[in-house]
Order: C-alpha cells, then sequence, then structure tokens
C-alpha cells in the first residue's frame, strides 16, 4: 500500500470525509446497500468520533487556558501585555477549534442518517 506524501503530516479530514460520502454514495447507486458497505461506514463513523472526542478533549483544555489568560489580563495587572496576548492568541485560536469541532460533530450526525438510510435499504 502506498502512502502520499500529502499525508505525512496528517490528513485533511474535510477532503477525506467529502471521498467517503461520495464514495458511499456511488456504492449506493452502482450496487445497491450491502452488510459490507455498513460495516466499512461504520468503521470510519468510529474514526470520526475518535477524532471528535480528541478534538473535544483539545476545544475544552483551550477553554481553561482562555479563561487562565482572562484571569491573568484582568485580575493581574502587573503582567499586562502577556496577559492580553495570550487571550488574544487563546481566542482566535479557539474560534478554529470551535470550527472545526463543529464540523467533526455535525459530520458525525450525518453518517448516522447514512448509515440509517443503508440499513433500512438492506431490510427491504
Amino acid at each position: 500500500m502506498k502512502r502520499e506524501n500529502s499525508d505525512k503530516y496528517g490528513i485533511n479530514m474535510k477532503r477525506y470525509c467529502k471521498e467517503h460520502e461520495a464514495w458511499v454514495e456511488k456504492t449506493l447507486r452502482e450496487k445497491g446497500a450491502s452488510k459490507e458497505l455498513l460495516e466499512l461506514h461504520q468503521e470510519k463513523i468510529a474514526l470520526l468520533q475518535h477524532e471528535r472526542l480528541i478534538h473535544l478533549i483539545v476545544v475544552v483544555m483551550t477553554v481553561i487556558g482562555e479563561l487562565f489568560a482572562a484571569d491573568l489580563a484582568l485580575l493581574h495587572p502587573e503582567s499586562f501585555p502577556f496577559g492580553v496576548i495570550l487571550l488574544l492568541i487563546l481566542t482566535v485560536l479557539l474560534g478554529f477549534y470551535f470550527a472545526h469541532y463543529f464540523f467533526l460533530e455535525n459530520t458525525t450526525q450525518h453518517w448516522y442518517r447514512i448509515a440509517d438510510e443503508i440499513r433500512k435499504e438492506i431490510k427491504s
């Protein structure tokens, strides 16, 4: 199995999810639903859930850091420049983390619906 060089430092999750959804839709159109398709899709859901959990932990830790920086900036005036700079940096970082976590959460829930549709098709 050849690994792409672009994957060396991580993958683009949005592209990864988009490619998987496109593959599932194509497979459903061409071959129909199957237990194998459902199993593979559920494996991908498990991977996405793991990614989502890790990002939830990172978001919570970043929020704790943000609260620490807010405390430093507002309640300890002697650390004024450092506290404010840290607060601004963590606020921007937190915005990006929230956006990515929002994407992961919504994609996971969307994939639950796809799995339900595959199950319905298998039963009928």
